[in-house]
């Protein structure tokens, strides 16, 4: 039996069609995900609006989470629209007003060869409460870290696709980066430029420029990031996508997370272990308190995501309607 301790509120999971009590297993310990990784999810969130609750931008998820399964190989059984069904009815059968809901695909049991050849493919979806994922050091600034490991390169895998092993790396980082005192992780890239953080893109701020790296540079292009992207200008901010270097980074105005999870969180403070992590160089972004802009930013990204901007109602997918 399974608590939900950290799961806040979390009373049911969808699997394959069904309900299931939170704390129900359902999973053979010889599953070929658990072994091997192989498996794809989304992180999505749910808000509360003036209609009841609406998951954003959940078409965009679902065209991603269809994209990653490609990707691993995975002939799916269920259409978009029924992942995009079950996602609400999630919502619904827990009585959420707002949630973070997480649906995963993965080769189920069948047999453990590296080739899941007999292995059906499985889904199931959750959803629970979940505040920002950096916690109070993404309201107050966050104090990153840039680790030695490079970020997995895209020239090894097609890293448009959210798959589960890739996190391993995402893992081993971020509990490094934890035990040695900063809040988050930021990985460069084979190249020595900005990637991204363990499961956030980064965006600075200079000059009025709200500046992300592409594809190029080895990062997954979050959902999140592209909306800010397109809310930006409606601030007066011009955009740019281009490459970030560690220089581009440590003399911006400002410097922030992004991410479903992480929401936008500002960065303040930043470590480069890349080069000596015994006694590494710390550089403060802009004032060393999280930006105006992107206070900004992320104020106006909430008035989209609780229905409060008609613009982007679009992105909206109302739970109740």
């Amino acid at each position: 039996m399974f608590s939900n301790t950290h799961f806040s509120k979390a009373k049911k999971y969808w699997y394959m069609g069904r309900f299931y009590d939170w704390s129900e297993p359902t999973f053979h310990p010889m599953t070929h995900a658990f072994h091997y990784g192989t498996s794809t999810f989304e992180g999505i969130r749910a808000y509360l609006t003036d209609r009841g609750p609406a998951i954003f931008r959940l078409k965009e998820h679902i065209d991603r989470f269809f994209h990653s399964a490609s990707v691993v190989k995975m002939k799916v059984s269920f259409t978009k629209e029924e992942v995009i069904q079950a996602c609400k009815d999630i919502i619904k059968e827990n009585g959420f007003d707002q949630a973070y809901i997480r649906p995963l695909m993965f080769y189920s049991y069948g047999n453990l060869g590296l080739v899941p050849v007999h292995c059906p493919i499985e889904l199931v979806i959750g959803a629970w409460e979940w505040a920002a994922y950096l916690g109070e050091a993404g309201e107050k600034g966050v104090y990153a870290c840039i680790v030695p490991k490079r970020r997995i390169h895209n020239s090894q895998l097609d890293l448009s696709a959210k798959l589960g092993g890739v996190y391993v790396q995402s893992t081993i980082n971020g509990i490094e980066a934890r035990e040695r005192g900063y809040d988050e992780a930021i990985f460069l890239n084979l190249e020595g430029r900005i990637a991204e953080g363990p499961g956030e893109n980064i965006c600075i701020i200079k000059d009025g420029v709200l500046q992300a790296n592409s594809k190029s540079e080895s990062i997954l292009e979050g959902i999140t990031r592209t909306s800010l992207l397109e809310i930006a200008p409606d601030l007066g901010l011009k955009t740019l996508v281009a490459p970030i270097t560690k220089e581009d980074l440590f003399n911006a105005d400002e410097a922030f997370f992004c991410g479903t999870a992480a929401e936008i969180s500002p960065m303040t403070k930043v470590a480069d272990m890349s080069e000596n992590q015994e006694n590494p160089p710390l550089y403060t972004i802009g004032t060393g308190k999280p930006g105006i802009l992107t206070l900004k930013l992320a104020e106006a990204y909430k008035e989209v995501t609780t229905g409060k901007n008609p613009k982007y109602e679009k992105w909206l997918a109302f739970v109740n309607e």
